[in-house]
């Protein structure tokens, strides 16, 4: 009998596994609507693109385009209509101001950070967000543009 909760539990791991991930997945540029093409197609302009990410957040359906410009990465987020929701793009943690870095490194504590992105929403900079390393451990943390907490993840 003690078997049988080992059992169960690889069992829902399997059916449950892939319903976690199933919310963003990787796809062809071909798979994009038309308006998403053509804004796709406008963002990534000079830039290497990595590859497409559908993506359904809280009931809301995005196209991502993973790119690569001027070496380094930046991911727009893309409505079904073709507008622009989200830029993710990456900066340099000594080029942000003092206050911002200052925040990072509070929220990362012992932590070190090894990326940092801005989040852009309708053209203006709303968080900062630090990839963070603790030991095995990878998390982000994000502070707004004045370096303070944030009352909500972007």
């Amino acid at each position: 009998m003690k078997n049988t909760g080992i059992v169960f539990a690889l069992a829902a791991a399997s059916v449950c596994g892939p319903i976690a991930h199933a919310a963003e997945k990787k796809i062809a540029r071909a798979d994009l609507p038309p308006a998403v093409a053509k804004t796709a197609a406008g963002v990534s302009q000079g830039a290497t693109v990595k590859g497409y990410v559908l993506d359904n957040e809280n009931g809301q359906t995005a196209y991502e385009v993973e790119m690569t410009v001027d070496g380094h990465s930046k991911d727009v987020a893309i409505g079904t209509n073709g507008d622009v929701l989200e830029v993710e793009e990456q900066v340099s943690l000594g080029g942000l101001p003092k206050e911002v870095q200052s925040g990072l490194k509070g929220k990362a504590g012992s932590g070190s950070i090894t990326k940092v992105e801005s989040i852009t929403k309708q053209g203006k900079i709303v968080a900062y967000e630090a990839q963070v390393k603790s030991g095995a451990k990878h998390s982000e943390v994000q502070v707004g543009p004045d370096g303070k907490p944030l009352d909500h993840e972007e």
